[in-house]
């Protein structure tokens, strides 16, 4: 955003200067240059202006160039300052902010704010007009459809999304995205968001949600209906509520005790706080630069909830380092997440909900988005962690012999993950020109639950000698709505009943 000065006030400006002021006064005042150039002169007297407190006043706020957008809104996103401003130097800092605001409405290509001399006739010293002049994104819709197969766990999934922008002209987003998995695994959410509704400064953001999911190594199917509702959001800070209704079923109903209670259907009820600084200059590909998350949420707040209330607690934090060479970067990360009850006493009988606890594993990129610890290469999605045995054995029903015993994969109290990635440019022209890169990285992540409530009492060793760990290398391809990676896996640590392979990985993350 550039706030300019027509020529005409600002003569004006200075020539009443010169009037007013003693010959001595002259020789200490900051001289024009004397190259006769008409863009340092304009510079000089735009610094004098906004160094001194010289008076202004606004007769009217323009704004121009909506055509669908509804005024009110790019009304409220200008805000009353401009029009109170007293001095040029009020009158800059609130078209400063007043520009911020609207370009991250996200409806407008460009933003411009101009200063021009009032009418002449009308009363009023130093009268000017503010002009604000924006320019509407051209394309309302944008989507993505793509097939992406797992040859590590021989998957393959179909992902769309589709994105309204600006519809009804309240700079609103409308989307919509799919995710359907040949291993019976089905997401379908859509949401809504408007960055202002009138003078409020809150913007409205909600969210339903579907999942179907068949897990991985246990015989528990789930369907869960959700509904997000957005609280509080500013730049940094976010305040959503959360409601689902969930179920669980088993069925060959040999499902393991730790998960035999939480079958069948329930209300999820859940408030969440996060807080989110992210100074990176990519999230695609970063470069230099940082990015932290912290994220608390309450959970069990709905009545006769079968799970008791509890505290579940985030942290993210990424750092990303430039190299010099190949436009190479150095990026590094580290998440933790720990559940805790809120009842006082022993944890048994304190469960927390299987989709709220630490699971690790699956094909998401280690970069982009922040949320926790969850991902960890070259394993399978719930691959790695604690499991349980089901109560019972099946018997085949052709001979009546009873096959191997199997287990259940039960989710974490405590999760802590690590990564460091290097991104370097592929020497090919037409592949840099694409945006089509290198990259290799090594991570590593454990799990574990918390017998005790005091948490002095963890066994911090233990959990910290039997971390998983993964290596390797590949190609990224970076897209609109996706990360797309192309990995070379070699798992470095495992331990029994852990699904890791070393191998060929598609991994991808949505931006």
């Amino acid at each position: 955003m550039a706030s300019t000065t027509s020529s005409p006030p600002v003569q004006d400006y200075h020539e009443e200067e010169e009037e007013d002021d003693d010959d001595d006064d002259e020789d200490d005042q900051e001289p024009f240059p004397s190259d006769g150039s008409d863009e340092a002169r304009l510079q000089a007297v735009l610094r004098r202006l906004t160094v001194e407190e010289v008076r202004i006043r606004v007769l009217d706020v323009e704004i121009r160039g909506c055509s669908r957008t509804r005024r009110a809104s790019v009304e409220a996103a200008v805000g009353p300052e401009l029009a109170r401003a007293a001095t040029v130097r009020d009158l800059v800092r609130a078209a400063a902010a007043a520009g911020d605001r609207l370009r991250r409405l996200g409806a407008f290509d460009t933003v411009s704010i101009t200063l021009d001399a009032a009418p002449p006739g009308l009363p009023g010293d130093k009268a000017v007009i503010v002009l604000v002049d924006v320019a509407e994104a051209r394309g309302r819709a944008a989507g993505e459809l793509g097939i992406f197969a797992n040859t590590g766990t021989r998957s393959c999934s179909v992902e769309g999304s589709v994105k309204l922008k600006n519809l009804f002209g309240y700079c609103e987003t409308l989307d919509a995205s799919v995710d359907l998995g040949l291993d019976q695994t089905a997401e379908l959410s859509t949401g809504v968001a408007i960055p202002r509704i009138g003078a409020i400064p809150t913007p409205l953001v909600a969210r339903m949600s579907f999942l179907s999911e068949d897990w991985l190594k246990s015989s528990l199917k789930e369907h869960l209906m959700g509904l997000s509702v957005g609280l509080l959001s500013t730049m940094n800070h976010n305040l959503a509520y959360n409601l689902s209704w969930r179920t669980i079923t088993d069925r060959s109903q040999t499902s393991s005790n730790s998960i035999m209670g939480q079958l069948g259907h329930s209300l999820l009820s859940s408030i969440k706080y996060t807080y989110k600084v992210d100074q990176r200059d990519s999230s695609i590909r970063p470069t230099r630069g940082f990015a932290f998350l912290f994220s608390s949420q309450v959970g069990g707040l709905a009545p006769e909830s079968k799970n008791a209330r509890y505290v579940r607690q985030e942290l993210d934090l990424r750092v990303a380092l430039p190299l010099g060479v190949l436009n190479g970067a150095l990026n590094a990360g580290m998440a933790a997440g720990i559940i805790h009850p809120l009842a006082r006493g022993s944890m048994m009988g304190s469960k927390s909900p299987l989709s709220e606890q630490f699971y690790l594993g699956g094909n998401r990129s280690l970069m982009c988005r922040l949320g926790g610890p969850s991902s960890l290469l070259g394993f399978k999605k719930r691959g790695l962690g604690l499991t349980d045995l089901q109560t019972c054995i099946p018997k085949n029903s052709e001979n009546g012999a009873s096959t191997s015993p199997e287990l259940d994969t039960v989710g974490s109290d405590i999760a802590l993950t690590a990564f460091a990635d290097l991104s370097f440019d592929i020497p090919l022209k037409p592949l840099r020109e694409l945006g089509i890169h290198g990259h290799a990285f090594v991570s590593a992540g454990n799990l574990a639950k918390l017998a005790e409530p005091d948490l002095r009492k963890f066994p911090l060793t233990e959990f910290l000698q039997t971390f998983r760990s993964s290596a390797g290398f590949g190609v990224v391809v970076p897209t609109t709505l996706f990360r797309i990676e192309v990995n070379y896996c070699r798992i470095l640590k495992q331990f029994d009943h852990d699904m890791g392979k070393t191998g060929i990985q598609f991994n991808f993350s949505s931006t």
